[in-house]
């Protein structure tokens, strides 16, 4: 699938306005950072893109949409930008596993966040990883709208 949202790089100021949205809405729901938040925004959001730990969103949609993949989630998931992002989230589950991750979705716009998540991925090659220590949070805009959902996990282990 193709996307139309550009892939950050300085041109963009790295898709500053959502890595910030990003970035907010975790400190906001759990209390902490990402990365500094005395970061000027340019910054944070180049860093945020290139950072050593996967950082994903996605819409709020019925079918929800991926609108963020930093580097890191382009190597787990084994897709570039163009191809991540735009396609659906769901996707990045197995069929099997896909209830487990619509209750998880559930759980989080019911409370948030969650910072325990465990669960099986499947990159684009078929290969499966171990996701451990996940945090799944919701995204909302500036008038306090849920927009989404984000995931950032530093931990993934490949499952035979």
């Amino acid at each position: 699938m193709s996307c139309d949202v550009p892939e950050p790089h300085d041109d963009n100021r790295h898709q500053a306005d959502h890595a910030l949205c990003l970035l907010r809405n975790y400190r906001r729901l759990t209390g902490r950072d990402l990365l500094p938040s005395s970061w000027a925004p340019a910054v944070a959001a180049r860093e945020l893109y290139h950072a050593p730990f996967v950082v994903l969103s996605h819409d709020a949609a019925a079918d929800p949409l991926f609108t963020y993949a930093n580097l890191a989630a382009q190597r787990a998931f084994e897709m570039p930008w163009r191809d991540i992002v735009g396609m659906p989230s769901r996707h990045s589950a197995e069929p099997l596993a896909r209830a487990e991750r619509q209750r998880l979705l559930e759980r989080v716009a019911d409370h948030g966040y969650i910072d325990d998540y465990e669960g099986v991925r499947i990159s684009r090659s078929g290969k499966r990883f171990q996701v451990s220590n996940a945090t799944v949070w919701n995204v909302s805009d500036a008038d306090g709208l849920i927009i989404g959902q984000a995931a950032t996990f530093a931990a993934w282990q490949p499952v035979d």
